[in-house]
């Protein structure tokens, strides 16, 4: 069966406070603050009876309620130094770093100085010649048919 907008609780029914009984309790709570007021006051003359004796240990070093706390340093921006430049963090500087070394890298691979660039060097100069000897030979083959044909005919 229906309950409602509310889902009841098994350990019992809602209950709804009646107008008498929110009266009783604005003025319960009124008459509580006034109280605590009251001994505030009284509380805050004592505490300046208590500066005056010694605090033991760190209690008279520490001042401050949290010393973590710290406060921002609003800057206006005509302040601001413009010429002075933030450091690079870490990353960044490695980061940097890496970029500038495989530069000169491939600098020097360009210009052939490094190991592998000489490896590739003579590898091409190899296959450079494997091909201009293997285009000599076919030219030879060739110029060999043409003389067979030649001789063929007549």
């Amino acid at each position: 069966m229906g309950r409602g907008k509310f889902k009841g609780k098994p350990t019992g029914h809602r209950h709804f406070s009646t107008p008498e009984e929110l009266r009783i309790h604005t003025l319960s709570l009124f008459l509580f603050y006034e109280e605590a007021e009251v001994e505030e006051e009284e509380e805050e003359s004592e505490e300046e009876v208590e500066e005056t004796e010694k605090r033991k240990g760190t209690q008279g070093l520490i001042e401050i309620e949290n010393p973590n706390l710290a406060k921002q340093k609003n800057v206006k921006a005509k302040d601001v130094d413009m010429g002075k430049t933030t450091e690079l963090s870490r990353r960044e500087r490695e980061e940097i770093e890496k970029q500038k070394a495989h530069e000169r890298y491939m600098k020097l691979q360009e210009e052939g100085k490094t190991e592998q660039a000489r490896k590739d060097l003579e590898r091409l100069a190899l296959i450079r010649q494997q091909r201009a000897e293997a285009a000599k030979k076919r030219e030879e083959v060739k110029a060999a048919r043409e003389l067979k044909k030649v001789e063929a005919h007549k």
